[in-house]
C-alpha cells in the first residue's frame, strides 16, 4: 500500500468522544453520537457516517478511526434499529425507521455545533462548510437520500426530496440497488428498499463486493452497482474482488458478522475512500487521481477503482 499511502499523507493521532447526546423527544429516544477527530490540525472537513442494519456508534472503527486519523471529523449516531436499543417490531415507530434514520443524519449536521463543543480542543478547528455523508448497506441507503436519490412508493412515484444541500459528497459501501430486483421477503418486510438513483447528483463513491450475494434480492452482486450506473452522481465505483457484504472487515476489527476478512481489503478501502473525500472535500485536489493511479498498479489482486 506503499504508492496508496503516499497519497492520503501522514496519519496523526485521534480522538473519540462517545456518546454525546443530543435531545431529540420526538424521536422516542435521544440520539446518541461518537465524534472522532485528529488532536492536531484546522479545518477539518466532516463525515456524518451512517451504520448497517442493528449496528451502533461503535460500529466501524477501521473506516471511523482511519478518516479521523487522516484528517476527518467523522459523526456516528446510532439509529433506532440498533441491537443496543430496544425497538422491536410491535414498537409504532419501526415501520418508519427508515424516514427517522434520515432525520438522524439531518439532526447530526444540523447540531454540529454541539457535536463538536463536546470535544475538547476541537472546537474552531471544524469546517462546517465541508460536508460528506457516509454510509454501510440500509446506512448507505439512508446516507444516499442526503445526496439526491429517492425512495419510491408502492405506486412508483418519488416521494419527499430529502437532499440536503450542506453536503458535497458522499461514500456508499454495499448500498442496495433498484426496488425491482427485491426477493419476495424484502418486498413484503422493506417496502422502503425502493431507490431512485436518477436524482443523486450530488459527487458520490461507490464501494461494493464482486462476490456480495444478497437474499434481499433476485440478482447477483451486480444489484450493489446500480447507482454508479444510474445515478449521475455517483462517478466512481470501487470493486473488492471476492469482497463479500462486510466488504473484508468494514463493521469492526475481528467482528463476527463479517464473511470474507480480509484485511488487505480493508486496507484498499481506507485508502482509496480517505483520498476520495480529500478531493472531493477540497483537501487535495490530486489525492483521488493519485490513489487510483497506485491501486491499478498495486491492487488489482484486491480491487479497481473505475470511473465515468
Amino acid at each position: 500500500m506503499t504508492n496508496l499511502d503516499s497519497a492520503i499523507g501522514d496519519a496523526t493521532a485521534i480522538v473519540s468522544v462517545t456518546p454525546v447526546v443530543l435531545a431529540a423527544p420526538e424521536r422516542g429516544d435521544d440520539l446518541r453520537v461518537r465524534v472522532s477527530a485528529p488532536v492536531t490540525g484546522g479545518a477539518l472537513p466532516v463525515v456524518v457516517f451512517s451504520h448497517g442494519f442493528g449496528g451502533s456508534l461503535d460500529k466501524y472503527a477501521p473506516l471511523a478511526d482511519f478518516w479521523a486519523a487522516h484528517g476527518f471529523v467523522v459523526l456516528q449516531p446510532t439509529h433506532l434499529d440498533s441491537r443496543t436499543l430496544a425497538v422491536t417490531p410491535d414498537d409504532p415507530r419501526y415501520a418508519n425507521i427508515w424516514r427517522i434514520r434520515i432525520d438522524d443524519l439531518t439532526r447530526v449536521i444540523d447540531d454540529l455545533d454541539t457535536l463538536v463543543a463536546a470535544v475538547p480542543g476541537l472546537a474552531g478547528r471544524v469546517d462546517v462548510e465541508r460536508i460528506a455523508v457516509a454510509g454501510h448497506s440500509w446506512g448507505a441507503q439512508t446516507a444516499s437520500t442526503l445526496l439526491g436519490a429517492g425512495v419510491l412508493d408502492a405506486a412508483g412515484t418519488s416521494g419527499e426530496d430529502f437532499a440536503d444541500k450542506r453536503v458535497t459528497a458522499g461514500v456508499l459501501l454495499s448500498l442496495t440497488g433498484t426496488g425491482e430486483s427485491l426477493s419476495p421477503f424484502a418486498a413484503e418486510n422493506f417496502s422502503f428498499m425502493h431507490p431512485d438513483f436518477s436524482d443523486l447528483t450530488t459527487p458520490a463513491l461507490i464501494v461494493t463486493g464482486d462476490n456480495d450475494q444478497s437474499q434481499l434480492s433476485t440478482r447477483g452482486p451486480d444489484w450493489f452497482t446500480d447507482a454508479y450506473f444510474m445515478s449521475p452522481g455517483a462517478q466512481h465505483l470501487l470493486t473488492l474482488f471476492g469482497g463479500e457484504h462486510s466488504l473484508g472487515g468494514i463493521v469492526g476489527y475481528n467482528h463476527t458478522e463479517t464473511t470474507d476478512e480480509n484485511p488487505e481489503r480493508v486496507a484498499l478501502i481506507q485508502r482509496v475512500t480517505t483520498a476520495y473525500l480529500r478531493t472531493a472535500l477540497a483537501v487535495d485536489a490530486g489525492s483521488f487521481a493519485a490513489a487510483s493511479t497506485a491501486a491499478a498498479q498495486d491492487a488489482d489482486t484486491v480491487g479497481r477503482i473505475d470511473s465515468k
